[in-house]
């Protein structure tokens, strides 16, 4: 009996979703390393990331439910302290911070907004911040370029990477549709604030 192509996606998802929560992998690679683990060939159908999201949410409820909450608020309150640092550039939060599926091992994912993409730069020197420069994908396909820090959590104990991606003023519009499950794709500091006090 071959299993069918859902069943072979939805124990992708499964061991993906593992990758993510306890290694803080990006879906992308999760699936791809999943591939690996369970032997499969490369040209295996994937499943979607609204797939792995929801394994990941099924994995926390299982595995992580007394810890990730709690793991998940200390992320979010520093995600905050940087939104407001970089307040001039429009932040807004997005991945699993902000869709509330991050633990321990996530990264925080900012987007900034404005006119000129030198300016995140000179700030974070100004204020005499190490980060490392890059590029990223865009959620249009595009290039963006990202800057990495690293942030002491207090709460976690640890040292969380922070990526800056920044994008042009005119953006912000179409940032904030919808996605495919009809949520709010990313969140300006007002709504994470509301966030943590819906925690309380």
């Amino acid at each position: 009996m071959h299993a069918s192509p859902e069943s072979i996606a939805a124990e992708i998802a499964a061991v993906a979703a593992r990758l993510v929560v306890e290694e803080g992998q990006e879906y992308g690679a999760a699936k791809r390393h999943a591939v690996k683990q369970l032997g499969l060939g490369s040209r295996t159908a994937l499943p979607d990331n609204q797939q792995v999201e929801a394994a990941v949410r099924e994995h926390i409820a299982v595995f992580c439910a007394d810890t990730q909450p709690a793991e998940l608020r200390a992320l979010r309150e520093l995600a905050l302290v940087w939104m407001e640092r970089l307040q001039a550039f429009r932040p807004h939060l997005a991945g699993a911070v902000w869709h509330g599926t991050a633990t321990r091992h996530s990264d925080i994912h900012l987007q900034l907004y404005c006119d000129d993409p030198k300016e995140p730069e000179w700030a974070l020197l100004d204020h005499r911040v190490d980060y490392h420069p890059g590029t990223v994908t865009g959620w249009r396909g595009e290039p963006v370029d990202v800057l990495t820090l690293r942030s002491r959590c207090p709460d976690l104990g640890q040292w969380v990477l922070v990526h800056l991606m920044v994008h042009d003023q005119d953006d912000l519009r179409g940032a904030l549709k919808p996605d495919a499950q009809g949520r709010k794709p990313r969140g300006d500091m007002a709504s994470v604030r509301a966030l943590l006090e819906e925690d309380t």
